[in-house]
């Protein structure tokens, strides 16, 4: 239940939405609990489907930042100098506007959460709970990044921003920018903004250039400028994904610009692998009324009826990205994944190793590569069980033919195989023998001849690596990096069955989700486990459960590969 404080926030929030244009149209925004904070709920059946609708000139975005008249001078001398990249804009604007008493967006801040349960909020003791896992490394690695960036750039430049108008009387601390990078990476969309609100001068300014007038705050400058100094972002043109290296493209040929930003209002939406709702951009009005807006709509399969929590899908994703970016887990995630790599130093050990880099370059070989759980369903030994999602199998992945030589047979277990081609074809590179290398060399200059008329293609490498060193020493290498990944994980947390127990236990007090209350209301020593800790073990359990199961398909893959001689 919301509190007197809670409650009055939100009726502050209520007011600057509808004053800076957003409706409430069938939906209110309702207190949850103390981990998910406010979400959003149905109020009345709409006939359009529309529930929520948002200005975009509400969006806190890079354009924003440097448009804003306090801030944005400064900020777009940062930005042209290449001190500041658009996300961390957006990351400096939150961290100025919380701790600026005057700020115009203290509605909208003050509803937002002020503790997280990803890993970089853990405790020393909720923290040690990921070790052997390769959200732990990461974690560690992330920490450490922000911690330096904070000291070397961040804690300047905002005191410098801060005192612009002199409205902050406190310290910045680390915790302020590591909310900030918080709140961006759990709440930020990606905005697919009409090319006409991005450049609302293109039409008649057919022959706008990217200088940059210090001063000018236009949409059509600020946003030329990011799409300049980011020199690979994908942008949509015409409904297919172009690279632009610079803004000399023409601007009316994109028909959207995706920019990464936060939208009031919609990033109340909670996740849920069965959304109730989606949320869409009107550039024109015809939808909604409100030209350069987003809308919350109703998906057309679920039936919202009564006072319901209104959710979104954040996307397919595994518990290790969901726990290491929104601070949350989903027990039996159909989408949960492993991630798997031969490390890139290793190869310099490796004999003959400039050779095999060569080849792997040539071949387009990868080293890492992430082992979806739904693979399962193709393998040796697929489970009627598994949790549902389609299998991403492609029985064409391998790419070629066997056999040039009628040497080698097509494997009688290759439509079995659940490991990408890509990773495969790096560890068939790095196991070749010095014969095996020769092989290939004389394999390939057979096709191309030997005065090197032309270069082998991806295809032509990868199939001469097979044809003379089978598969049998990739699967050696594949299961000896799955049971070290095992042996890792075992070593930091014990055993899969130790996590299925300490599990059990917890579900005899219900999932921190399911027993708020008593989350709420008991005191601490009388928990079996925090939160946190109970989505380290979900996350790790699922790790291990996949581990093991993958080291069976790989090893079933190199006993058949061994009996069949390759």
């Amino acid at each position: 239940m919301a509190t007197g404080s809670e409650e009055a926030k939100l009726e502050l929030f209520l007011q600057w939405l509808k004053v800076n244009g957003a409706e409430l149209r069938g939906c209110k925004l309702k207190y949850c609990n103390s981990k998910k904070g406010f979400g959003i709920f149905t109020t009345n059946d709409v006939p359009d489907g529309i529930l929520l609708v948002v200005p975009l000139d509400l969006a806190i975005t890079p354009m924003r930042v440097l448009q804003d008249p306090l801030i944005g001078p400064d900020c777009r001398s940062l930005f042209e100098e290449g001190e500041v990249d658009d996300r961390l804009l957006i990351m400096l604007f939150l961290t100025v506007e919380r701790l600026r008493k005057s700020s115009s967006w203290k509605p909208y801040l003050d509803m937002l959460p002020t503790e997280f349960g990803n890993p970089l909020w853990f405790t020393d003791d909720e923290f040690s709970e990921l070790k052997g896992t390769t959200l732990y490394r990461a974690t560690e690695l992330q920490k450490k990044n922000l911690k330096s960036l904070f000291d070397g750039k961040v804690k300047k430049l905002v005191e410098k921003l801060l005192a612009l108008d002199g409205s902050s009387d406190r310290e910045v601390r680390f915790e302020d920018f590591l909310w900030a990078n918080s709140i961006f990476w759990t709440r930020a969309l990606n905005i697919p903004f009409p090319s006409s609100y991005v450049f609302p001068r293109a039409e008649q300014e057919q022959d706008s250039t990217t200088s940059i007038v210090p001063g000018e705050s236009s949409n059509h400058v600020s946003t030329e400028q990011i799409v300049s100094r980011e020199n690979k972002r994908t942008l949509q043109i015409n409904n297919s994904v172009r690279q632009v290296s610079g803004v000399e493209s023409t601007l009316q040929e994109r028909e959207t610009i995706w920019v990464e930003g936060l939208v009031p209002g919609i990033d109340f939406c909670n996740h849920d692998l069965k959304a109730a709702a989606t949320w869409e951009v009107d550039g024109t009005g015809s939808t909604t009324g409100i030209p350069f807006s987003m809308y919350l709509l109703s998906a057309g399969n679920v039936l919202l009826q009564g006072e319901k929590e209104i959710s979104i899908s954040y996307g397919n994703k595994g518990n290790e990205e969901l726990l290491y970016l929104y601070g949350f887990v989903i027990k039996d995630n159909p989408d949960d994944y492993l991630m798997i790599h031969y490390p890139m130093e290793a190869i310099s050990d490796v004999p003959f190793s400039e050779t095999k880099m060569q080849l792997l370059e040539a071949q387009k070989g990868e080293l890492r590569c992430l082992l979806p759980r739904n693979l399962l369903k193709s393998g040796f030994f697929p489970e009627s069980t598994l949790p549902g999602g389609t299998s991403n199998k492609d029985s064409g992945s391998q790419g070629f033919n066997y056999s040039w030589s009628g040497q080698r047979k097509a494997p009688s277990y290759i439509n079995k195989l659940v490991f990408p081609e890509e990773f495969l074809t790096a560890l068939r590179t790095i196991t070749m023998k010095e014969n095996e290398l020769y092989q290939v060399s004389s394999l390939l200059e057979e096709l191309v001849g030997s005065g090197g008329e032309r270069q082998p293609s991806e295809s032509e490498v990868r199939t001469a690596i097979w044809e003379a060193c089978g598969d049998s020493g990739a699967f050696q290498l594949l299961v000896d990096l799955l049971n070290m990944k095992m042996m890792e994980l075992e070593e930091g947390s014990g055993t899969e069955e130790s996590d299925a127990e300490l599990l059990k236990k917890a579900d005899k007090w219900g999932t921190p989700d399911q027993n708020e209350r008593c989350f709420t209301n008991c005191s601490l020593h009388c928990l079996p486990m925090s939160r946190n800790k109970w989505a380290s073990i979900v996350y790790r359990q699922g790790q291990k459960e996949l581990t093991r199961r993958f080291i069976k398909e790989a090893e079933q893959a190199l006993q058949f590969a061994l009996s069949e001689g390759n």
